[in-house]
């Protein structure tokens, strides 16, 4: 796939959670096109692990990001199931710590190292994707399954 640019704001932040040393994996829509089916996606979904050094280096680079916000904690990012949005669509980044039919810490061994945007940056595996849409079920998802190789 070619290098597609990248809304500024998710340049951004994803050069901020490199330098932090986050540790995530891109999903979603941008996943989708990178393996093959480019379409709209309102927002980048970025998965993160729940463990304690994650969250305190993404807490860290989300401050330094500019979202600074009273809740913000370290915490947040160590429950399952948690959606941290920022921004609005087109250019809203949502941050994720489970997502369906995966695991973390099994994905992002194999995920695949590229470079979107001019950033170097993790994108979920062909198969961990597949597996992951066929969990969530989702009309979109299941589109999505039916335009992967």
């Amino acid at each position: 796939m070619a290098d597609p640019t990248l809304p500024p704001d998710f340049s951004a932040f994803l050069r901020l959670l490199n330098a932090h040393a986050v540790r995530y994996v891109i999903v979603g829509g941008y996943a989708v096109g990178y393996h093959g089916h480019p379409r709209a996606t309102a927002d980048i979904d970025i998965w993160v692990p729940m463990d304690t050094t994650a969250a305190t280096r993404l807490v860290n680079a989300l401050h330094e990001f500019g979202f600074d916000v009273p809740d913000l904690s370290a915490d947040l990012f160590l429950r399952p199931d948690q959606i941290i949005r920022l921004g609005v669509p087109p250019v809203r980044i949502e941050l994720l710590t489970t997502i369906a039919g995966v695991q973390f810490d099994e994905c992002y061994p194999r995920a695949i190292r590229t470079t979107l945007g001019g950033v170097e940056v993790s994108i979920i595996g062909l198969d961990d994707l597949k597996r992951n849409k066929r969990a969530a079920g989702r009309h979109q998802d299941l589109a999505d399954l039916e335009h992967l190789p």
